[in-house]
């Protein structure tokens, strides 16, 4: 199994590494390579940070490209991982509008005053979907490790897992080769180790 993180130069690398190592991932490489990456059985794209700032790095070192052939075309597996599933969708209105990757028909926006602590960090539970792979074997509500500011909406079907902070939000979903959760997995203990391996295997 050979894995690649994609690097743009925003995301929690250290800790993915480490929880994939855990699982016996041995060949887990970072880069943004096209060749690396296209070489890969899956991807992940780990976020940490703003949408907007991350499409251009991302559009810099033209991964939405890479991403588009090996994803669409290739239909290569990928996970997204917080604001790595963010730009999965269409758009974002974090620091002002931003097109995204458009691999999903999603929109990403600012939570609504709920009188709620606003960026939503902590454990939270998430309520599962029927026939879910990313969420075999876990409980009906699972809890995972959030830390956001924005969130993910949309009608389309893409097997969407949900979360409520005062806002309902999708923490989750699966579409065919794609994958996305809102969620931190490396930083959310058992459950979350689980579902990376679920990621692994049954993707």
């Amino acid at each position: 199994m050979k894995l690649v993180i994609v690097d743009y130069g925003m995301g929690n690398i250290k800790s993915i590494s480490s929880s994939l190592s855990f699982l016996g991932v041995e060949d887990v490489l970072l880069s943004a390579n096209f060749d690396i990456m296209k070489s890969a059985d899956k991807l992940i794209l780990p976020g940490v940070g703003s949408f907007g700032k991350a499409m251009q790095r991302i559009k810099e070192k033209q991964i939405d490209k890479y991403l588009n052939d090996l994803v669409n075309i290739n239909k290569k597996p990928i996970l997204g991982i917080c604001l790595g599933m963010q730009l999965f969708g269409n758009s974002s209105d974090e620091d002002g509008f931003n097109d995204g990757l458009a691999l999903v028909d999603t929109k990403v926006t600012k939570f609504h005053e709920t009188g709620l602590k606003i960026p939503h960090v902590g454990f939270n539970q998430v309520e599962v979907c029927e026939k879910s792979r990313l969420f075999d074997g876990l409980s009906i509500l699972p809890d995972f490790y959030f830390t956001h500011s924005y969130k993910m909406t949309g009608d389309a079907d893409i097997n969407s897992s949900y979360c409520t902070y005062g806002d309902k939000f999708i923490a989750g979903f699966e579409k065919d080769n794609i994958a996305g959760v809102q969620f931190h997995p490396e930083l959310s203990q058992t459950n979350g180790l689980k579902l990376l391996k679920n990621f692994i295997e049954k993707f």
